[in-house]
């Protein structure tokens, strides 16, 4: 799986609409291979990166749980620790 799409369920706040595109705009150049298409993907590209947006905040708003909210900053802190290990070698 692609390490820069980060996980958006469950925060405080909520995630934005900003956010779900990135992850899905991350999740179609690695998918297809592009990090910026061609003039003839262009359409292809932007539409695939509209229908993921779609269907992550649909699956986004219709998921529960009983857990609480992550912190944003809690888990960046997790991640930088966890990049420091693997890093420090």
């Amino acid at each position: 799986m692609c390490r820069n799409i980060k996980m958006l369920f469950n925060f405080a706040p909520p995630v934005t609409e900003e956010e779900i595109r990135a992850a899905s705009l991350q999740f179609v150049r690695k998918l297809s291979g592009f990090n910026k298409p061609s003039k003839n993907n262009e359409a292809a590209f932007a539409a695939a990166v509209d229908d993921i947006a779609a269907a992550s905040a649909k699956l986004l708003s219709k998921l529960e749980t009983s857990s609480p909210p992550r912190s944003r900053e809690q888990e960046a802190a997790k991640a930088r620790a966890r990049a420091a290990l693997r890093f420090s070698t």
